[in-house]
């Protein structure tokens, strides 16, 4: 006989209950679907509210590019195709699709001369006066795609595996703008 203790019997009940522990553990996050399984009295996901959100901040965006160009029409090349981009991501995240440039622009900016501020609706931040000078107004537009895609890849964490490949990719669009509005 052996004077050490077989380790078996004493093994044998911790196996079993960490295997129905973690039975356990399956079910209780299998069974949490969050307050988006179609319960009809539920308000919306979390998914939802962040699509909603990057909607809405897209459409603030596309808004304060058009300020911009209502202000400094000869940014209009420069700039149209950013706007377009940016028209395009509120749209894949559920938005309406916004007029052009000149016709939302004459709904946020002010009827003065481009050399007066105009007023654009900006993603929260404060900063929606858009500056007499051209590039104080293009350091608007950095300063606002450059805080947009932070918070989006920050919010990466928070959403689905679809939303978060989107949030990713626009967030990625958002830093290439930075890039192309500091260049030149």
């Amino acid at each position: 006989m052996s004077p050490f203790p077989s380790p078996r019997p004493a093994s044998a009940p911790r196996r079993r209950s960490l295997l129905a522990s973690a039975a356990g553990a399956a079910l209780l996050v299998g069974c949490t679907g969050g307050s988006g399984s179609g319960d009809p009295g539920a308000g919306p996901s979390a998914a939802e509210r962040a699509r909603a959100r990057a909607a809405r901040d897209s459409e603030e965006l596309a808004a304060r590019y058009a300020a911009v160009v209502a202000a400094h029409p000869g940014l209009a090349e420069r700039l149209g195709p950013l706007r377009e981009e940016v028209v395009r991501h509120a749209e894949a995240f559920g938005g309406a699709r916004a007029g052009s440039p000149t016709a939302s622009a004459t709904g946020t900016a002010s009827a003065a001369s481009p050399s007066v501020s105009a007023r654009a609706a900006g993603p929260g931040d404060g900063s929606g006066d858009v500056p007499a000078d051209e590039k104080d107004a293009l350091a608007l537009l950095v300063r606002a795609e450059r805080n947009l895609a932070d918070r989006r890849a920050r919010a990466l964490l928070e959403v689905p595996g679809e939303l978060a490949r989107l949030l990713a990719s626009v967030a990625a669009a958002g830093a290439a703008h930075v890039f192309l509005l500091t260049e030149g």
